[in-house]
C-alpha cells in the first residue's frame, strides 16, 4: 500500500553532479515545474518518469539552461548555473526529435560539432563504428530514416565524453541490435563514474538500466530514490507496476494532510 512516505521519499544523493532545489517554471499561468528538488548523482542512471505533460522535458531543458527557471536554483558540480552556460559543454543531450540543417549530411553534422568544441575536446567516437554509422555519413540528414537519425543523434550526444548525459527516449526507432549497443554504452558510461538521465515510456527498458527513479506528476516530484527502494515500498514486482501505483496515488483528490512534499 502506498502512503505518505512515498510522496515524501525525495532523498539527497551523495556525489551529485546536478542538484535541483525549489525549482519553479511557469508558462503563462501554468506551472510546469513546482518546487522541484532532486539530485543527479555521478556513476548512476536515473530514470525520470511521468505522464505526458508532467514536466520531464522542461526539467531536462532547465538543467541544460535552455529554459529560464522562475524560482529556485540548479547547481552543476556545485556551481550555480543561473546566467552561466559553461556547464553545457559537459552535457550530452539526446533529444527525442533531433533536427539538423537540411543542407548537411550526417558527416557534416559531426564535423560541425567537433569544430564548435575545438581541438582540445575529448572525443569518444566509439558509437560511429558500433552503430554502423560510417556508411551513412555522406547521406543528407533530411534523407535519413528515423532509426538512422536516432543513431546519429546518439553518436552526437556521446561524442565529447560528457560528464552528464540527458537522453530523451534514446532507443526510439532503433532496431534491437542498435538498441542493445546503446544500452551497453550507457552501462559503460555509468561504470566510468559519469551520470546518465533517461526519460522514456518504455518502463521495462528503464528497469533494465536505471539505478534510480524520479517520478514527476503535474510538475511535482512524488518520488526520488533508488529503484530498489521504490519496488520495496510499493511491494511491486516491476517498475511498471510500481509506477502504476504512484500514478493512481498522485491522481487522488488531495486532502490537507496529504499534500505532497516535492
Amino acid at each position: 500500500m502506498i502512503g505518505r512516505d512515498i510522496e515524501d521519499a525525495v532523498d539527497v544523493a551523495t556525489e551529485a553532479i546536478v542538484s535541483v532545489r525549489g525549482v519553479v517554471k511557469r508558462y503563462g499561468t501554468r506551472e510546469v515545474l513546482s518546487q522541484v528538488d532532486l539530485d543527479l548523482p555521478r556513476g548512476s542512471v536515473t530514470a525520470i518518469i511521468g505522464p505526458n505533460g508532467a514536466g520531464k522535458t522542461t526539467l531536462n531543458k532547465a538543467v541544460l539552461g535552455l529554459v529560464r527557471i522562475d524560482a529556485g536554483e540548479i547547481r552543476f558540480d556545485g556551481r550555480d548555473t543561473r546566467g552561466d552556460i559553461v556547464h553545457r559543454a559537459r552535457i550530452g543531450y539526446m533529444p527525442q526529435t533531433p533536427r539538423y540543417p537540411d543542407a548537411f549530411n550526417a558527416g557534416d553534422v559531426l564535423t560541425l560539432l567537433r569544430e564548435l568544441r575545438g581541438p582540445s575536446a575529448r572525443i569518444d567516437d566509439e558509437l560511429i563504428a558500433a552503430l554502423e554509422l560510417s556508411p551513412l555519413l555522406g547521406i543528407p540528414a533530411r534523407a535519413l530514416s528515423g532509426g538512422q537519425r536516432q543513431r546519429l543523434n546518439a553518436v552526437a550526444a556521446f561524442l565529447f565524453t560528457p560528464d552528464l548525459l540527458l537522453l530523451d527516449e534514446p532507443t526510439a526507432a532503433l532496431d534491437p541490435v542498435a538498441s542493445g549497443v546503446l544500452k551497453d554504452k550507457i552501462r559503460a558510461v555509468r561504470e566510468e563514474g559519469r551520470a546518465v538521465v533517461i526519460t522514456s515510456h518504455i518502463l521495462s527498458e528503464l528497469q533494465e538500466l536505471a539505478d534510480r527513479v524520479v517520478f514527476l506528476h503535474e510538475g511535482r516530484v512524488h518520488f526520488a530514490g533508488t529503484l530498489h527502494a521504490l519496488l520495496d515500498r510499493t511491494g511491486a514486482a516491476s517498475l511498471e507496476r510500481a509506477i502504476a501505483q504512484l500514478m493512481q496515488h498522485s491522481r487522488r483528490p488531495a486532502r490537507a494532510a496529504e499534500v505532497a512534499v516535492a
